[in-house]
């Protein structure tokens, strides 16, 4: 489809067939009739909106006639299609455009705002405020709104006015401080804590702010920064600070709190990049080491002084993890976690994203889904990893951009199809 007929808010033909899904899938309905005007763009937002669309709310997202969300860019799969990562965090939402230049633009986001549950932005620092969008604002029309708010940094921050990306708030948040090799540097891990981890605690608090709102009517501002997020993700080396008197050090594939060993991950045949499995022996329930001696055909050291406990171990780390590696390196991964697993020892291969996404069973659940997108086609991506009564909720395609302009503002406003007409004539929508 080419780009210009989606940024003019053409509607494209869409097939009601649209979710494939293997696994009995259900929609939960447990935030229906909420309404969400969805302001964000890239990741923390939309991931948060996104989550509260899976649960049945409807999400409009606003978006700029020329381009709209900057997501829809970013790792571009094809011509005149939108990225694969616009599809991953904006599933099951609605589009519609609106020109935030233009004064009518401005107004009909206020419309949009009185009839809405929830506002949720993560512009840039002062960016919704002058816009004439901010909390005060928005709640001058609707006293009731819930606003919700993602920032890098916290209010009263001296960095409050800086700009944040999910790496931004992983090392300045401690993520990275606590992430990589004892000896070596920081290093960002793969998950994008900072930004799809600060939308899941926006998402629970806008359920909160909603639940209270069922009392007693009152509306409120939820701020959320992304920095502040990432403390929450680090609680147990806050614990392991406490215990030593300094700041929690890198421990590798090892625990943040130490003390336990074996715990870690150990090689596996045929020896690949992701050829590994990850062993744990927890603290609370010593058999899981003895399993494993028995597993690997130490029982001799079954009942030994120098290594039946944790502190012990310690003492002899390398040693251990030495037994363990010339036991995995004889299996591939998938066996080792089978047979330890068998064993009562927990374990879990090292999966990549290949192996993951065509698992069966992971489709099967309807844990990863596949929609069927009017440009992109065909494409798996995870679902929301909740089940409802026994069944995840349906996966829909990422909106076109304006694809849903002329009936939100029809079932939301009552304008009429001449009057989105008139709108798109004059370039605010």
């Amino acid at each position: 489809m080419p780009r210009s007929r989606r940024d003019r808010g053409h509607q494209a033909p869409r097939t009601e067939e649209r979710p494939m899904v293997d696994a009995r899938s259900a929609t939960t309905g447990c935030l229906a009739g909420v309404r969400i005007l969805d302001l964000t763009q890239f990741e923390a937002g939309p991931s948060c909106t996104e989550a509260l669309a899976w649960l049945g709310a409807e999400v409009v997202k606003v978006e700029n006639p020329k381009g709209g969300d900057p997501g829809r860019t970013s790792f571009r799969s094809g011509p005149g299609q939108d990225s694969w990562y616009f599809l991953l965090f904006n599933a099951n939402k609605k589009s519609i455009t609106l020109n935030l230049k233009s004064p009518r633009g401005i107004a009909l986001v206020n419309d949009l705002a009185r009839k809405a549950d929830v506002f949720v932005e993560n512009f840039a620092p002062g960016a919704i405020e002058r816009l004439g969008l901010g909390y005060d604002a928005i709640r001058k029309v609707n006293p009731g709104i819930i606003y919700a708010q993602v920032k890098g940094f916290g209010t009263g921050s001296p960095f409050e006015d800086n700009l944040a990306f999910d790496m931004i708030a992983q090392a300045c948040g401690g993520i990275m401080s606590v992430s990589g090799e004892r000896d070596g540097p920081p290093v960002k891990p793969g998950a994008t804590l900072g930004d799809t981890g600060t939308g899941m605690l926006l998402a629970i608090s806008v359920l909160g702010a909603l639940y209270r709102r069922k009392g007693t009517g009152q509306g409120e501002r939820l701020e959320i920064a992304m920095q502040d997020a990432m403390l929450h993700y680090i609680r147990v080396c806050f614990a392991a600070q406490a215990t030593s008197g300094r700041p929690a050090e890198r421990a590798g594939a090892k625990l943040a709190s130490g003390g336990n060993p074996p715990c870690g991950i150990y090689p596996c045949k045929p020896g690949g990049p992701n050829d590994y499995v990850y062993i744990y022996t927890s603290r609370a329930n010593p058999a899981h080491w003895h399993r494993l001696l028995q597993v690997i055909g130490r029982e001799d050291l079954i009942g030994n002084p120098q290594y039946e406990t944790g502190l012990a171990r310690t003492e002899h780390e390398p040693q251990i993890d030495e037994m363990i590696s010339a036991w995995t390196r004889q299996r591939d991964k998938n066996e080792a976690m089978r047979i330890l697993g068998a064993a009562g020892i927990p374990a879990g291969a090292v999966l990549d994203t290949g192996e993951l996404q065509n698992d069966p069973s992971f489709e099967k659940r309807g844990i990863m889904q596949t929609i069927q997108h009017p440009a992109c086609g065909p494409f798996k991506m995870p679902a929301w990893p909740v089940r409802h009564d026994g069944a995840p909720p349906p996966v829909k395609p990422a909106p076109l951009l304006g694809e849903h302009t002329g009936d939100v503002l029809g079932a939301w406003l009552g304008l009429s199809a001449d009057d989105v007409k008139g709108l798109r004539r004059d370039g605010v929508i």
